[in-house]
């Protein structure tokens, strides 16, 4: 039997993380909604058609025999079956841009709203590892705007820090205006350039 994921969670029945060798028991795939509600789809290729597994909690149960049978899960039957699995897997990176004033590593009005999502999201995650990545508009030259992304990132990983993540799980790195969001000439304020980019995984 192969298997094919795209965008979906995986469960076998036995609940761990290998499944069991074939032909040894039945076993259950099914197709787990992720943050958002997003899902996206699996093919169960067995002994008969394939089962194309496409919806939130739809299933295919794949007999000893090999053959595919379709089924659908409830929401509380996966949390019962499943949950422990569920919870032990790592969750999906979230990212958020905010931006910033110009010339300065301070954050708009707006992105100091947003920010307390960013804060929300930290306090979710027992363990995140955290990606801060700056960048700037293309007014100064490139010595200027390195130091100004970089100070931007920097000071996203000590507002991180102050909320008690440890050091060592925020990597900050500014890319000046070498990756522009919005291509512009040189010397061209932009503020949609004007930003941190943060991945939380």
């Amino acid at each position: 039997m192969r298997l094919a994921a795209a965008a979906a969670l995986l469960l076998a029945a036995a609940g761990c993380a290998h499944s069991p060798p074939r032909n040894t028991g039945p076993e259950l795939f099914a197709v787990i909604p992720g943050n958002g509600g997003h899902v996206g789809s699996i093919v169960v290729r067995a002994e008969g058609p394939e089962q194309v597994l496409d919806q939130a909690y739809s299933a295919a149960r794949v007999s000893a025999d090999g053959s595919a049978q379709a089924a659908r899960l409830s929401a509380e039957e996966v949390q019962r079956d499943f949950g422990g699995t569920i919870s032990a897997l790592p969750g999906r990176p979230t990212s958020f841009t905010l931006y910033f004033l110009e010339g300065r590593d301070e954050l708009t009005p707006a992105s100091r709203l947003e920010m307390e999502k960013v804060f929300a999201e930290l306090k979710r995650r027992p363990a995140p590892d955290i990606v801060v990545i700056g960048h700037t508009d293309t007014v100064g030259n490139l010595g200027y705007n390195d130091k100004l992304s970089l100070a931007r990132a920097e000071r996203m990983r000590e507002l991180m820090i102050g909320l008690g993540i440890p050091p060592g799980r925020i990597q900050a790195a500014g890319r000046g205006k070498r990756e522009l969001l919005v291509q512009t000439e040189d010397n061209t304020s932009e503020p949609r350039n004007r930003r941190v980019e943060i991945s939380v995984r």
